[in-house]
């Protein structure tokens, strides 16, 4: 054990002397993490300023929308509680079209493509909010990006429930998918930039079970309004009860602290710190001082800098961090969204039918997805910050892979003579798919919204969100005419599984951890090479192996799940 502590303590300061040598762009941030490891007078120092700043000004704000609590911790809960809504809203609306596809066709005299066109409306209006993401963030702030797409969402949830042809079904999609794709990818930069690190995974994966949440919830609707006269117009209409809660409950909540350091408003994010976070332990205190310092850091670099003054974006292409981070976060996107899920999810009421239910048992059918996937995002939310990104996405993705084995194999036998064979494989492939993916789903948003830099983080966002309702546009529209080109075992097993099974070699590779880190330790693991990054997954890759094949499970599952990485290398273990 001494002779492991000692490898890794000059490990450590190899690193260290390395870091100092090659990120010269990073030397603030590295010295401010040192201050914080070891303790300073500079962050006694910095406090003490600001309070002095603080009680010039008048103290904290007051007034009706001016929240505050006893202890912190609760405000963490209140803001993620009501930010969080968002996640419900977006998942309401992806499933509330699954029980309206049933009848609204026939209704609005669509032929299969304009349905196809209609499904797909609100992923692709979702790529244009994503394009939105960054002007919106940088020029209203995350709180109020965040209550714009919430304005999109009840007009687009108004006119589908009022509409009369198929081109306004089709706007109104659009609408509502341009606040889905702004609010999906300002709420979890919202989450991440506001809580503590130790819970930061947690607290973002709980966006994602409120996706689950709301998909269930839109199922639900679905069967209760099932024999109403006009049904899809109550149905789709009904998210419009949530975005009215959820536009009330932002107006209670401040802005993202490290977004007004961006935006050069220090008294103000220390005002909004003290309120949600506290300064009373020392944990908190070293973190206001670490963002403060990155931050303003990040800031110089663009005003100073050279090359990327005008246009701070092209340093996704000319910095290796912000390089690495970007094809990480959107290699992540990417698996999640072309393994499926979304076809799977506004078509569900539609492949029930396929595999034999007839409509009314389709929509109660439905809601057995819609249940798994909302139940795998529970072990995200308690154990994901325990075992780590890496760990979680190495043993999820595979799970996708045999839940699609199954659906694929469901086909290959005949409804008609052997209804119950298919229904057996068809609902087990159904739920061992949506409940790995509703654990793994959760990293699709937590992966992007914490490994940017701040000054990128609204342009990283916008690619991420883009691309994934982009690829989720792709897989919906086309999900009738793959279907017919590659077969039913085809596109389960051939395409979806492949994606996934190429995801996993990715994933075993390329994925550094990022496991109780803050989010300006991140940018410390992104700033090392990539292979680097290969050998170090590598050599855990065959450690975990050899610990695998002798029988130590206790050494794998729960002594590596409970270490600290940042224990083990200080700066920058991966």
């Amino acid at each position: 054990m001494d002779r492991s502590r000692q490898n890794s303590t000059t490990t450590v300061d190899r690193e260290k002397d390395e870091i100092q040598e090659a990120m010269g762009h990073e030397k603030v941030e590295f010295e401010a993490l040192e201050v914080a490891r070891h303790g300073g007078r500079e962050i006694d120092d910095l406090i003490d300023d600001m309070e002095r700043q603080l009680e010039a000004s008048g103290g904290l704000d007051k007034g009706f929308f001016q929240v505050q609590f006893a202890n912190p911790k609760h405000f963490t809960w209140l803001l993620v509680a009501f930010a969080s809504m968002g996640g419900l809203l977006s998942g309401l609306d992806q499933s509330l079209i699954s029980g309206a596809n049933l009848y609204l066709p026939d209704d609005l005299n669509l032929n299969q493509r304009q349905n196809s066109l209609v499904n797909s409306g609100m992923p692709l209006g979702a790529v244009g909010g994503a394009l939105l993401l960054s002007p919106s963030n940088e020029y209203f702030g995350r709180k109020g990006a965040i209550i714009i797409s919430i304005i999109l969402y009840t007009i687009g949830a108004a006119l589908e429930a009022g509409s009369m042809n198929f081109g306004m079904i089709v706007s109104s999609r659009v609408i509502l998918g341009l606040g889905v794709g702004l609010e999906g990818g300002t709420v979890p930069v919202y989450v991440a930039e506001t809580v503590e690190r130790r819970i930061r995974g947690n607290l973002v994966s709980l966006y994602q079970f409120n996706i689950a949440l709301g998909e269930v919830l839109g199922y639900a609707v679905g069967a209760m309004f099932l024999k109403v006269p006009g049904n899809w117009r109550i149905i789709l209409g009904s998210s419009l009860l949530f975005s009215t809660i959820m536009f009330f409950g932002m107006l209670f909540l401040p802005e993202s602290p490290r977004f007004l350091i961006h935006q050069k408003k220090h008294l103000e994010a220390y005002k909004v710190w003290k309120r949600m976070r506290g300064i009373e332990d020392r944990e908190s205190r070293e973190e206001f001082y670490v963002m403060s310092a990155a931050v303003v850091q990040e800031e110089n670099e663009v005003s100073e800098g050279a090359k990327n003054h005008r246009f701070p974006w092209m340093d996704f292409f000319t910095e290796p961090r912000a390089r690495r981070a970007l094809i990480y976060a959107n290699v992540m996107i990417l698996l999640g969204q072309l393994t499926g899920v979304n076809a799977i999810m506004y078509y569900m009421s539609v492949l029930m039918n396929q595999v034999g239910f007839d409509k009314e048992q389709s929509n109660y059918m439905s809601l057995v997805g819609g249940g798994s996937l909302l139940i795998g995002t529970i072990p995200a939310i308690f154990l994901m910050e325990r075992f780590g990104r890496r760990f979680w996405a190495i043993t999820m993705l595979p799970g996708f892979f045999i839940g699609l084995v199954l659906i694929g194999v469901s086909y290959q036998f005949d409804v008609e003579t052997q209804l119950s064979t298919v229904l057996g494989l068809y609902l087990s492939g159904l739920i061992i798919y949506m409940g790995f993916f509703g654990s793994y789903a959760c990293l699709t948003w937590v992966v992007p919204s914490e490994v940017y830099p701040t000054y990128l983080r609204s342009y990283g966002m916008t690619t991420s969100d883009a691309l994934l309702f982009l690829a989720s546009f792709v897989v919906t529209y086309n999900f009738s005419a793959m279907q017919e080109g590659m077969g039913k075992t085809g596109l389960a097993l051939g395409f979806y599984g492949g994606i996934a099974f190429v995801g996993e070699i990715y994933q075993i590779f390329f994925m550094p951890e990022t496991k109780n880190k803050t989010l300006e330790e991140i940018d410390v693991v992104f700033s090392r090479p990539t292979m680097d990054i290969v050998r170090e997954n590598w050599a855990g890759v065959t450690e975990t192996t050899k610990l695998l094949c002798t029988g130590k499970w206790h050494k794998v599952f729960v002594e590596q799940a409970i270490a600290d990485p940042k224990d083990q290398v200080q700066v920058s273990h991966a």
